[in-house]
């Protein structure tokens, strides 16, 4: 009653109103500022994008200029490097460092010389044809070119091709990781044993003698073939039992040796290569190892 009398009422009235227009268009000004501040975002990154596509046109404008001129020739790697655990460990980390900004780091792996992703066509331009041949290989390379490098790893991944503020670099592709089995496997030696990481915890090991062509003596050829091939049919079936008995909980089960005996055992393997590692048969499953782990580098 004496607010109304003295006129505060319609007075706090007001001030509400007022303050409920404030607080509106505070609402207003902070929400502009959002938009300009997104505007601004996508500014800079349509800018970064164009002075991309401006530098790829200038540079297949002058492939287009030396093609004419006839001065086009085979292109051919910059240089080759076998990578081995401290340094495969480096170059990693340092292809890892690499911020080539929204979109600036083009990482695919290429399967196939035939199947060339468009991205990695244009990207690598008349340098493409390396990536062919490096095939199957992991490319890297930069919108500004400074890094252009394939590397070939021991566990090849699912094949992809991305563009990206860094390089995809996975641990698992290029190192021993996890809980896994690796074994060596030849006509007269087997050895398999299960790692942690780069430990080995455990290992079986079957040594054969298998009769090789100074041993045949008097026999007939035919004999010694079918004596020879008996003696490795049964050292394989040793090889199968080592290969069945191992733990449930791996993570993967890789296998390395002989072309012409890994068929045989190829469904006990997630991942199967040649290996020429040769000696008694822990010896040369540590050689057989690191000669998997090694991943070759090449420049573009």
């Amino acid at each position: 009653m004496l607010d109304r009398l003295l006129g505060r009422a319609s007075l706090k009235e007001r001030v509400a109103e007022l303050e409920s227009e404030r607080d509106s268009l505070r609402a207003q000004l902070d929400a502009e500022e959002e938009r300009r501040s997104e505007a601004a975002r996508k500014r800079q990154e349509a800018e970064e994008r164009v002075n991309r596509l401006e530098d790829r046109i200038e540079e297949l404008e002058d492939r287009v200029g030396r093609a004419e001129a006839g001065v086009d020739r085979e292109a051919t790697v910059r240089g080759t490097e076998e990578l081995r655990r401290d340094r495969r460990d480096a170059v990693l980390d340092r292809l890892r460092s690499v911020d080539a900004g929204v979109e600036g780091a083009l990482s695919a792996y290429v399967d196939d010389a035939d199947s060339l992703p468009d991205a990695v066509a244009d990207a690598f331009g008349d340098r493409a044809p390396l990536v062919r041949r490096a095939a199957p290989t992991l490319v890297y390379r930069d919108d500004a070119g400074i890094v252009a490098c394939a590397v070939d790893p021991p566990v090849a991944p699912a094949p992809f091709c991305e563009w990206r503020d860094g390089f995809r670099v996975r641990d698992e592709w290029f190192r021993p990781t996890g809980r896994f089995a690796f074994g060596l496997a030849r006509s007269d030696t087997f050895a398999v044993g299960v790692y942690e990481g780069d430990e080995r915890v455990d290992l079986q090991t079957v040594e054969t003698d298998v009769m090789d062509e100074h041993d045949k003596g008097g026999f007939s050829q035919g004999r010694f073939e079918r004596q020879r091939d008996a003696q490795i049919d049964a050292h394989l079936e040793e090889c199968e039992a080592a290969l069945a008995s191992l733990p449930d909980d791996l993570d993967r089960v890789v296998l390395v040796g002989e072309r012409t005996v890994l068929p045989e055992l190829r469904e006990y393997a997630d991942v199967t290569a040649g290996s020429d590692a040769t000696g008694r048969a822990a010896d040369a499953l540590d050689d057989a190892f690191d000669d998997f782990w090694t991943a070759t580098l090449r420049l573009l």
